[in-house]
């Protein structure tokens, strides 16, 4: 892989409040964990390193599975989390006809270098916005779970014509305030904590689960939380009046063994606010849901995604 953007690296970087890799070894090690975890994905078309106000994004692109129809879905990770997470759902993601990409966040652990500290959650949206336009986006689903579903709302909060429909996998301080337990896995992401931590952190945030160090994804999330220092505000809790003001379509997937929010609290207030919601708690999923049910996840987004395409596609001929 031919990396045009430098990484973030040295104590300089601290100083800016960017995110960053603390020396060059600690880069060395992350990226062969991220390397490996990529190898387990299926063939990509190739990657774009788009610029934005507040770095640059590094965009994947996997081709339609098949004939390619429909509007382009985009992924966006969790927290420490980059592209190599959506291993257990590409395939599925793909098999109707549809061009998938999927990012690394800006601020997290990836191959996204921040060039600008994040003053606002509407700054997530500001950069995100830009990442499309640099894609030629003009219109997109999103697909986020956890952070990366609080940053798909402030896009579609800041540019809603962008933005044909979200899809929520257990979203972070969207529906729900953040329990303990996410305070705690939130600050394990911004500074080494040693590897039993690590790993009770992962197993917080997957209900529980043992967390096997050689499984790739686990690998690589743990790999962020050691090797890689962010300087992300606390995402903001959307008000009332900011949930029922997003008039997109939007999927909103609650786990019921999420350890993020309360979740049937979580549930109640999306389905009181979303002004175009379908919101559904999974009451035997933990907040890593995406990996638990790789086939029925694929398949409620789809399901989804198409059918707002058809009506699309009804309409135009109307």
């Amino acid at each position: 892989m031919n990396d045009l953007v430098r990484p973030n690296i040295g104590a300089q970087f601290r100083r800016r409040r960017l995110g960053h890799f603390p020396d060059a070894p600690a880069y060395t090690r992350y990226r062969q964990i991220y390397d490996r975890a990529m190898a387990g994905l299926p063939p990509y078309d190739g990657f774009q390193d788009v610029p934005t106000g507040f770095g640059t994004v590094r965009a994947y692109r996997f081709g339609a599975d098949g004939a390619d129809s429909g509007t382009p879905l985009l992924l966006l990770p969790g927290r420490t989390a980059s592209t190599p997470m959506w291993a257990p759902n590409l395939t599925g993601l793909r098999a109707r006809g549809r061009v998938v990409y999927a990012i690394d966040l800006l601020g997290e652990p990836g191959l996204s270098v921040q060039s600008r500290p994040f003053a606002s959650a509407a700054d997530h949206a500001v950069w995100l916005a830009e990442l499309l336009a640099g894609l030629g986006l003009d219109r997109t689903h999103l697909l986020g779970v956890s952070i990366g579903g609080w940053t798909a709302f402030r896009l579609a909060l800041h540019a809603p014509e962008r933005v044909a429909s979200l899809s929520l996998l257990d979203p972070a301080c969207l529906f729900g305030r953040i329990t303990w337990k996410a305070v705690a896995v939130s600050l394990g992401t911004v500074g080494p904590l040693p590897e039993p931590w690590r790993k009770r952190l992962l197993r917080w945030i997957s209900g529980g689960a043992d967390v096997a160090g050689d499984e790739p994804v686990a690998a690589v999330i743990s790999a962020g939380m050691r090797d890689f220092a962010a300087f992300l505000p606390p995402p903001a809790y959307p008000s009332d009046d900011e949930v029922a003001a997003v008039g997109v379509p939007t999927l909103a997937v609650i786990a019921g063994r999420s350890i993020i929010h309360h979740p049937g609290r979580a549930a109640e207030r999306a389905r009181r606010l979303l002004a175009q919601g379908v919101v559904e708690l999974w009451p035997d999923a933990s907040h890593a849901l995406n990996g638990e049910f790789p086939e029925r996840v694929a398949a409620r987004v789809l399901d989804f995604i198409d059918r707002l395409d058809a009506d699309d596609t009804l309409h135009r001929r109307h």
